[in-house]
């Protein structure tokens, strides 16, 4: 374990291009690497889609609130990425990108009546929180999601330097598959499995019941914490987990409305104001000057970035499985913003060098001393060299309020308040298929659960009746039983 380092803390947000949320920064420092003045690569304000005839540029006036949800499923990311009628082959070479479909893809997606939108990004008034924290610490303008499509196969990158051959959203029918084989699991296991066979310490924080890391093999409900209790935790001095990873929280049946997790249908606000709970409780926390944050999103939710992604390192590992789309996963998605933390880090860096999730795992090894999991993170870049100061600097206590976005009540909630806001809600379309973006991953999380609070002789009936589950409004009735479940269950000496 490094003597500097002794706690790595990552916070992953959700569908964010770096153009849409940084692009027109402007932010100038220094070169990570070469210690010469640079800025980031950022957006000229010349960028732009042709669409039947017209052209939409880039432009500084995002909403807080987008009016549909832009798609990302991996077929649309090739028609964002290399153009209307761009087809992957199976098994083969990824198109050309071009950049050239983001605005045909949004219009199909529900954007019809604005097609510009998909091509605006913040101003950096719009969001002080992100923009504070990059310009203090060290902003990446190259990190990548580690695959060009959803949620859920990037997310599984940062736990496993893989998706498990996973190239698209799953279905009810299989996670049930999965379960009935014990889980959603990776031929060479997880990070989490890696630290743990070297006794190094882990938490996992959520900011509602069913966090999608809890999916995978070998989380138990006992290793999951509510939210609302982490600036207390680590304000203790006795805080003795080396890795901690975060999630906000996702209220997906009433479309993530009143959520943290800066999905592009929710108050882009109440994201920020978690990222500033977040670092202020480090930052002001005993253990802060051995610490490490990383902040990130875990794709590009098919909001434009000017940038072409290269190619990848492929895990190397099984994938026939949880393969649809033949995916090689020799290709990165889209740029995600990423901002890297810590007194130990010269101020206000940028840093160009390649990044993907798979980082995150490399970066934990190197500090660790664990060996890779995949090709992909022993190829990937580390963070550790940023690392290069001999004594903490100082740094803001606290960092400023987010923008009055006019939907909903200010945020201005403390740290305890998330749990609540992220109770299951009014369900959106309730009569709409349960088999819809990162739903099925959440309920993957809740029947894991579901199973591990139940005797043995009840899976089989636990699991019938997921795989019967057909609308949003019967995936609410499942999560609302589950998470008492949960909630009795997380009030008891055991797995509190």
């Amino acid at each position: 374990m490094s003597a500097t380092i002794q706690h790595v803390f990552v916070l992953m947000l959700e569908n964010r291009s770096f153009d849409h949320m940084l692009g027109f920064s402007g932010i100038t420092g220094t070169d990570a690497e070469s210690g010469q003045p640079t800025r980031i690569n950022g957006l000229a304000g010349t960028e732009a889609n042709t669409f039947q005839g017209q052209t939409f540029a880039v432009a500084e006036s995002a909403g807080f609130v987008m009016p549909a949800d832009p798609g990302h499923e991996f077929t649309g990311v090739v028609e964002q990425l290399c153009g209307t009628g761009a087809d992957y082959p199976p098994s083969g070479a990824y198109p050309p990108i071009v950049n050239s479909g983001f605005v045909a893809s949004w219009v199909a997606s529900g954007g019809q009546d604005r097609p510009a939108e998909i091509m605006k990004c913040f101003s950096p008034a719009s969001l002080p929180v992100l923009n504070a924290l990059a310009q203090e610490f060290v902003v990446c303008d190259n990190w990548h999601a580690s695959m060009p499509g959803p949620t859920w196969p990037n997310r599984l990158f940062v736990h496993a330097a893989s998706a498990g051959g996973l190239d698209h959203s799953p279905t009810t029918a299989e996670i049930v598959l999965w379960e009935s084989l014990n889980g959603f699991s990776f031929q060479n296991g997880t990070i989490f499995d890696a630290m743990k066979a070297k006794n190094i310490s882990r938490r996992l924080y959520a900011g509602d019941d069913f966090p999608m890391v809890s999916a995978i093999k070998g989380i138990d409900l006992s290793d999951v914490r509510p939210y609302h209790l982490f600036a207390q935790d680590v304000a203790q001095g006795s805080y003795p987990f080396s890795y901690t990873f975060i999630e906000p929280s996702y209220n997906v049946l009433n479309d993530y409305k009143d959520s943290t997790s800066q999905h592009p249908l929710d108050d882009v606000t109440r994201g920020e104001m978690l990222i500033k709970v977040t670092y202020e409780a480090i930052r002001n926390s005993p253990l802060w000057n051995n610490s490490l944050l990383i902040v990130t999103w875990d794709e590009h939710g098919g909001f434009y970035d000017h940038a072409i992604p290269p190619r990848a390192v492929a895990p190397g590992d099984t994938q026939a499985a949880h393969n649809k789309f033949g995916f090689n996963f020799e290709q990165y998605g889209p740029r995600v913003p990423a901002i890297i933390v810590s007194p130990m880090i010269p101020r206000n860096l940028v840093d160009h060098r390649l990044y993907d999730h798979a980082s995150i795992p490399g970066t934990l090894e190197a500090l660790f001393g664990l060996a890779p999991l995949t090709q992909r993170d022993a190829a990937a870049a580390k963070l550790t060299p940023l690392v290069s100061l001999a004594t903490p600097r100082a740094t803001p206590a606290t960092l400023p309020q987010p923008a009055q976005s006019g939907f909903g009540p200010p945020p201005t909630f403390a740290a305890h308040e998330f749990l609540a806001a992220a109770a299951i809600a009014p369900v959106a379309r309730p009569a709409d298929s349960i088999n819809e973006g990162n739903l099925p991953g959440v309920i993957h999380a809740a029947l894991r659960s579901d199973l591990e609070l139940s005797p043995p002789g009840q899976h089989a009936a636990i699991m019938a009746h997921v795989s019967s589950l057909k609308t949003r409004a019967d995936a609410s009735l499942y999560l609302e039983q589950v998470r008492q479940k949960v909630r009795v269950a997380k009030t008891t000496p055991a797995t509190a």
